[in-house]
Formats: structure tokens, sequence, C-alpha cells
């Protein structure tokens, strides 16, 4: 039994109302007493008061746990003579569910018919104000006492009351609500909630008289999948206390859901008052097209919106627009056709259409099965339709969406606020081989739509994608009017999906219809790879010989189709193969600069090798130490509400075969599991991925939070010292300059992910530089003036500086140094050029000795050679001299011989032959050698 209420009349709201009127009982006895005695001397004669106009309360239990019945008049100083004050029962009483306490006799009755009790029960299920009894408290998560300004950040941070539920803030504040209890005997709590949003912490928890928390499980509440759920806790007997606990962990520009409560206790919820109906308008209407006729007709039907609050007679009301104009259908979607009375039906396996008749599949082809909805005459048998309310998130029962030809748009709701969903679901998808043997390319169909969205206020457009049967995770969002564009989805599991479209008006928490010419229109929808799906075209296939002819097959992966012989090729080294489009050598795409392809041909990645070519010789380099995945956390941010988180970056650059490693998750909803265990958490494997981490010191559990991880790196376009690839920059002056004079080698990825924001996608880029004072795993950074890694959202940007960034030593970054000759030895020695800007590569060559001749021997050899040839000169003139002279004297003879000849004419006083030069010619030296007379 709760203390201190007991029972209560039917009409009675609860326990809290009671209390309240309890608090306040002999206040109004002192102020009706006072004014008594102030009417009476002044005013006219009181009249004694009627059963009508009082009503009977109990005071406080005592400390013997008695209690008295009093009166209190409805409007205090109206009558006088009131029953005099009686001995109430005892606090224990209480009566059973379906019976009331009759105050006037203090007895237990049973309730009337179509009314209820509950009995010993406490109900909360109006929440114009916050009931008597509850608390809400707010706190910052990072509890610091020293910083009053974050405290008071999150003052206003608190559960709201809505009405008909009381909601939680959606900040990174901490919001309570408590309610205290006292049982006689232990009981249940029981309540309704609505928690669509995984990146706020929603927990419920009891706390004993010893203030110890109950053990059970279910203090971690699990997110609702449709609309709202039933939760259930045993209470024990005497003190409890209930918390209700949100903390929201979106620091992005999302703004969380926020988790919704009511019923704390299982009761009808009814409107408190009646309001007047208003005259119809043109809002309260909206059109739809009957299905098809034999004739091939459809109506354009006029019908109101559901639930109809308005009057068609009253004073400037509308009438509804007459129905009944036919129009021709439009033809079938493609890949179905029209049967005899008009209705659209799928074309067999192994045909396709434009949407009119099937026709089988030529030799050497095979359907391209998928759906492509462009025509909308009815909603296609797997889609459906629904509204869920945007007050109390409940599904309605009504259509959303209506068809319109060439389009579907949204229906009107009962409220602008409310949801108008469209839900798709697929069974599966028949992937290609080449697809289902690619570990890492996890693409296996992608979903393509054309929409446009029409608003005059503050309208949103979701799109969510469910796997089987989970909790539908919103994908993206769209604010505003749109024009007409296309979104394409890639689908990277084969699993039953489910896509939806909402659509809401208004995010206001009023009611009416004010903004209903606001739609969300989708023109087309086409998935593609659909299990039972239909085909609109055929496409070339590998041919396989069998006993009844050639049959389409697979190619392996890695392998494209020659459309003339219907045979498969490999692609070429270091190409890629387009999966889905593998039609001749063109559909095989070259690796970008630094890269090559992997066996199967589906992704092109690096080897953890570069090489760089200069006039004066080539670089080689060997990123093998940085193969390991590496993480980084930015700076520390904060919240306007003062909640510190950190933007954590896990990065793996090359190697492993092209295989994704770096893991990010979302751990929001598993803070639950027990320490120890491990349990699933949505997670995103990458080259490069970014999740935001709030420390545990911040949150108050054994862990911290990861959330909202996102992908930053699914393809790596190359590798270059250039600093620009394929559109993507990676400026210099984001880092401090390097000083080696070895430019950085750049790493270009791109990411799948394209957001509004990002239209082309995310990009990175990570410049490995060559620095000897850093260990060889190396150390990462941050752009300095973009302390997140990115300075617009899109493009990031990284330096990872290590010795294992240096060139492989050569035989260029040593010095050789030879030593004179000492004692017939001389030593060769090697030593690396300072400062050394190289890794591993070659090893220095050890000191080289050898054998040598010193200078003394050689200077002995030089006088001892110089000495023989002087000699060998000298003896050599002597003998030619002496001869010389033999000759000239033997001429010298002959002349005077010749001479005396000749003197036999009168004598001369002389011959003067001494004195008479002789010619050139007859030197001694030049003539023969006349022998002797």
């Amino acid at each position: 039994m709760a203390e201190p209420g007991r029972s209560h009349h039917p009409s009675a709201r609860g326990r809290g109302r009671t209390e309240r009127r309890t608090l306040r009982l002999l206040w109004l006895l002192l102020w009706a007493g006072t004014a008594f005695q102030v009417t009476q001397g002044t005013g006219p004669e009181l009249h004694a008061c009627k059963e009508s106009e009082y009503h009977y309360e109990y005071t406080a239990c005592d400390s013997t746990g008695s209690r008295w019945r009093v009166a209190v008049p409805h409007t205090p100083g109206l009558c006088t003579s009131l029953p005099d004050p009686v001995k109430g029962t005892e606090c224990s009483f209480s009566c059973n569910a379906g019976e009331f306490l009759d105050m006037k006799d203090q007895s237990c009755k049973p309730c009337a018919e179509g009314r209820y009790s509950l009995g010993t029960g406490i109900r909360f299920d109006e929440w114009d104000e916050l009931p008597h009894g509850f608390a809400s408290l707010s706190a910052n998560m990072e509890m610091d006492e020293s910083s009053a300004e974050s405290t008071e950040n999150c003052t206003l941070s608190k559960w709201v009351p809505r009405g008909d539920y009381i909601a939680s803030n959606t900040d990174e504040c901490t919001a309570t609500l408590m309610y205290a209890v006292n049982l006689k005997q232990s009981g249940t709590v029981n309540f309704e909630y609505y928690y669509p949003d995984s990146s706020i912490i929603f927990e419920f928890f009891v706390q004993n008289d010893q203030c110890q928390p109950n053990a059970d499980d279910s203090r971690w509440m699990k997110t609702t999948e449709k609309g709202w759920e039933f939760h259930s806790v045993e209470l024990n007997r005497g003190n409890n206390v209930l918390y209700w606990r949100t903390t929201a962990f979106s620091v992005w520009s999302k703004v969380s859901k926020p988790v919704l409560v009511r019923n704390i206790a299982i009761t009808e919820k009814g409107s408190s008052s009646c309001k007047v109906r208003p005259a119809c308008t043109d809002k309260d209407y909206f059109y739809t097209h009957t299905a098809c006729d034999a004739n091939g007709e459809t109506q354009l039907m006029y019908k109101w919106a559901k639930p109809k609050i308005c009057g068609e007679d009253l004073e400037g009301a509308i009438k509804l627009p007459a129905s009944g104009v036919k129009t021709r259908c439009p033809p079938c979607n493609p890949g179905f056709f029209k049967t005899n009375n008009s209705t659209c039906e799928p074309c067999p396996y192994g045909s396709y259409s434009n949407g009119s008749d099937c026709v089988h599949c030529p030799a050497g082809t095979e359907p391209a099965v998928g759906f492509e909805y462009k025509w909308w005459n009815t909603l296609p048998a797997n889609m459906e339709t629904t509204v869920l309310s945007g007050i109390n998130f409940e599904y309605k029962g009504l259509t959303g969406w209506e068809v319109a030809g060439d389009h579907i748009y949204t229906a009107v709701g009962a409220s602008d606020n409310d949801f108008m969903i469209l839900t798709l679901v697929v069974p599966g998808f028949r992937s290609p081989q080449s697809v289902m043997a690619d570990t890492e390319n996890k693409e296996v169909a992608r979903i393509t739509f054309v929409f446009e969205t029409i608003c005059s206020v503050n309208c949103e457009l979701y799109f969510m994608v469910g796997m089987n049967s989970r909790t539908n995770t919103p994908v993206e969002t769209w604010k505003g009017s749109k024009g007409k564009q296309s979104y394409t989805y890639t689908i990277e599991e084969n699993a039953t999906m489910s896509f939806t479209w909402a659509f809401q008006r208004t995010t206001l928490h009023e009611t009416g219809r004010k903004y209903t010419n606001d739609v969300a229109k989708i023109y087309s929808i086409n998935i593609t790879n659909v299990m039972d799906g239909v085909a609109s075209y055929c496409r070339p296939c590998a041919l396989e010989a069998s006993d009844i002819g050639s049959s389409c097959t697979s190619c392996p992966a890695g392998y494209y189709i020659d459309r003339d012989s219907g045979t498969c090729h490999s692609c070429p080294t270091n190409t890629i193969l387009k999966v889905h489009q593998p039609y001749g050598a063109q559909a095989c795409m070259s690796c970008g600069p630094g890269t090559k392809s992997n066996q199967i041909h589906s992704l092109c990645y690096n080897d953890c090798t570069f090489s760089r070519t200069t006039p004066s010789r080539i670089f080689n380099y060997n990123f093998s130490d940085l193969a390991n995945t590496l993480s980084l956390s930015g700076g520390p941010s904060f919240t306007s509400k003062g909640l510190k988180y950190f933007h954590h970056f896990t990065l793996s650059i090359c190697g492993n075969q092209g295989k994704k490693m770096s893991v990010c998750t979302d751990n929001v909803t598993d803070l639950r599991i027990p320490e120890g265990e491990s349990g699933f958490s949505k997670s995103i494997t990458a080259y490069i991925c970014q999740a935001v981490i709030i420390p545990p010191e911040v949150t108050g559990y054994k862990a911290g939070v990861s959330s909202q991880p996102v992908s930053l790196a699914d393809r790596l376009i190359g590798v270059s010292t250039d600093m620009t690839m394929d559109g993507i920059t990676s400026p210099a002056e984001l880092f401090h300059p390097e000083t080696s004079g070895i430019p950085d080698v750049i790493f270009f990825f791109r990411s799948n992910d394209v957001t509004q924001s990002c239209s082309s996608g995310r990009s990175t880029t990570i410049r490995i530089r060559c620095n000897p004072s850093k260990p060889s795993s190396g150390s990462l950074l941050l752009p300095s003036m973009c302390s997140d890694g990115t300075c617009d959202g899109c493009n990031f940007h990284f330096l990872w500086e290590s010795v294992a960034a240096c060139p492989l030593c050569s035989a260029a970054d040593y010095h050789t140094f030879v030593s004179s000759c000492v004692a017939g030895i001389q030593k060769t020695t090697y030593m690396w050029r300072e400062p050394k800007l190289c890794f591993r590569g070659i090893s220095l060559p050890e000191q080289r000795v050898t054998i040598c001749k010193t200078i003394d021997f050689w200077l002995k050899v030089g006088i001892s050679a110089g000495t023989c040839t002087a000699i060998l000169l000298t003896v050599l003139t002597c003998y030619f001299w002496k001869k010389n002279q033999k000759l000239e004297y033997k001429y010298s003879k002959l002349v005077m011989n010749t001479t005396l000849k000749d003197c036999d004419l009168p004598a001369a006083d002389s011959c003067a032959i001494m004195e008479v030069p002789k010619p050139s010619f007859l030197l001694a030296s030049n003539l023969p050698n006349i022998p002797t007379l």
C-alpha cells in the first residue's frame, strides 16, 4: 500500500492531487476561520454549509499512524457550521481495486458502472504541470564545482510536462525525474515510454531505503521500434525512490528526439475539455486516384482528412469538391505488364518490360532484376503508409501518402506535426558473384529516389533504413524546401531491408492544420539487384555450355564479360572491375598512382611501398611500420552546456591486401552490458573513421561513450608527392613546414558517404613525413588551425611523422673515407651523411682493410732507379763523345790528305783549311762512315 494516499473517488486524478489538498488543509482551515471571524463582525450572517459546498479530506498521518477526517469548503468564507472533525481510518487502511473510499462514512464502496478505481494504486496521466511529489533535477555530466557557468547552462535542462506526457531534455546535460514512494507491501511500478533516438542514454532505476539501486537488468532502456512501449519494475516494501534519467550525446548540429514518459500507471487518457468545431477549409481535404477500371481509366477523388474535425454546415465552410473526373491510367511500372482488367502484374523471370508487354531476354543476356517505381496509380504491394502522431507518438491508422499519377505526395494529417510515414520493404538481394567474393567492397545494391519538398515553415523529410526488422536508423534529413533532386543510398548487407520516408510539416508542439499545402513528393524509386524483383532491361551475361545449349553464368571475381563472345576475361594487372557494369575491357579501370589492385580486382590499395624518381637518384620507401592502425584524439571541445568531448580518429593507410582495418563504434545504447561482457555495438569499418568520445570521468559510467561514427575514407585514390590529386588538395600551410628537403608522401582517400553539406562525399589526405627524431610507429598531428581535423567538415587532413617515412637507405646516403697507408695497411671507412635522412634499406658497409706499400719504399726505388739512369746516361754520353772524337779525327785526316794532293800547284801561303767553316752536312755526326784511305 502506498503512503500517504490510499484510495480515490473515480473522478480523482491520483494521489498527487490528494496530497496537495491535504498539505493545504490546515492553511485553508485557518484562513476560513479568520475569514469567518472578520465577516461575522463586518458583514451579513453566513449560512450553514450544505453538503454540496464542502468535501472531506484526511490530515497527515501522525507518529501513531492515525489521522483525522475534516470538512473543507470548496470556497472558503462562503458558509459556516462545517461538520466537526472525526477520527479517520488507520493510515494502513486501503480499498481494493474497483472500489473507492466514501469519505462520508469512511467505507469502501464499488465503483459505478463505467467507472474504475486503482484502489491502492497511483496514477499520473495528466502532465499539464509537474505532479506533487515529483522532482525534476538537472546537472552537467562533468561535475566540476569550480565551473559555475556550466552548471548554470544546465539549469533549464529538465523534464518538461507536455499535457499527455512528460518529455526529457535533448541536450548534453543530465536530467533526472524523481519520485519517492513508501510501500507497506511489495508492489509494481509501470509506465509507457517512447524512446526513438539512440543518441540519448535513457535509464530507469529504483533505490531502496539504503539508497542502493535495484539489480534489475532493465535499468538501461531499449529504444522503441514502433511507438510507445510498456515497462514494469517490481518494487520492494518500504521506501523506494524512482529515477528516470536521460543524457544526450549529440554534439553535432543534429537535435536529438526527446524521451517521452506517460501513464505511470495503466489508464486511459482523455481530453480535459471540448473545443469548438471549426469550419471546413481547403486544408481539411486531399485528393487521390482510384485503381484502374476495366476500361483503363482512373477517377480523381477528394476526401476529407481524418479525423474530420471541421464542420461543413458552419458559416464560411467549404464543401468537398466533386469527385469522379476520369482520366487514362498511367502505364504500369517497368517490369510489369497490364492485364485484361487493367491491373499491373510482374513479368515472369527471364523477361523484361517497359511497363507494357513482357519480352523474353535475348540469348546471351539475363534480366537485371530490381524495382523501379515511377508511375503511381496505386501503392505497390510491398509499400505501406500510415501516420504517426507528433504529439503522443501513437500510430493513427491513417493514410500518410497518396498516389497522384506521376508522383506520390504527403496527405493531410490530423495535425501539422504528425509524421507522414511511407515504408518500402525488400525481402533481400541477388548479388553478382563478384560482389559476394569481395569482402571489402560491401555494396550489394543501391536505392535511388527522386524527391521534392515544398514548405513554408520548418518542415523536415527523413530517410531511414532498417534491417531484419530492427529499429529504423535515420540516414539523411532534409529541412525546408528542396528542389527536385536525386539521392542514392548504398546497401551493404544482404538482408530484409525496410526503407522509410517520414515527413513532418512542423516540429512545433501544437495541434491543428495550418500548413497542409506543405508537402513532400517522391517521383521515382529505383532499387537494384532485388530478390524476386522484376526487370526493365536485360544485360549481357557470361555463357556456359550445357546439354540443352548455352545458359547464363557468372564470371569469376575480377573478370569482365566480352559482349560479342559472352566469355569471361580477367582484368589486366593493377586495374579494378566495375562490378555492376562488367561489360567489355573498358569496365577495368586503372588504379591511381602509387597503388595496385588486389587479387580479385575489386579495389586499389598501397602495399606500403613507394618510389620517387629525381634527376640524380631514385628514392624508394617502405611504410610497413605504418601498416597497423593508429588512433588520435583532438583537443577537448565543449558544447554550449559545458559538456566535454573529443573527436577520435582511427587510421590505417596501407598493406593488409587493402583490407579496411579502422573500426569506430557507437556504444550509447550498449552501456547496460555488465562489466567483462561483450555485446553488439553499431560500428563502421573504413581506412579512416571518426567518432565522438565522451570520457568516463565525464559520463560517470564504467566506460566512455563513443557515438556518431562516420567513415572518412573508403577508397584510396592514389599516393604521390604532389599536393593535388583527383580534385583533392592537401594544403602544405596547414602544418609546420618540412625542413629535411625530402617532400612529404601524400595518401589521398575518398568516402562513399554523401551528405547535403558534402555533396561530393568526404575526402581525407595523410601527409607521411620523414622525421628521424620520431619512432617508427610515428605520431599523428591535426592541422593547427583546424583542431578537429577539418576546416569545412568535408575535407580532413593529417600529418604522420615517422622515421619509417624516410626513404630506404642507399649508397648515396653515406660517405667513403680511405686512410693513408700505415705500416703496410690501409683502411676504408663508411659513415652516414648527417643528418641521416634514410631508414633501413642497405646497411652501412663494414670497414675494409687492405695491404699497401709505404712511401719510403717507393722513394728508395725511385732514387735507385734515378741513380742508375743517371749513370747510364753518363756512360752513354761519354761513349758517344769518344766516338765522335774519333770520327772528327778521321775526317780531319781525310781532308788533309786530299789537300796535300791538291797542293802540287804553286803553293800558297796557307791552305787555310782549318779556318774555313765546315758546312753542317760535313759535320762528323752527319757524315757517313768513310773508310780509311
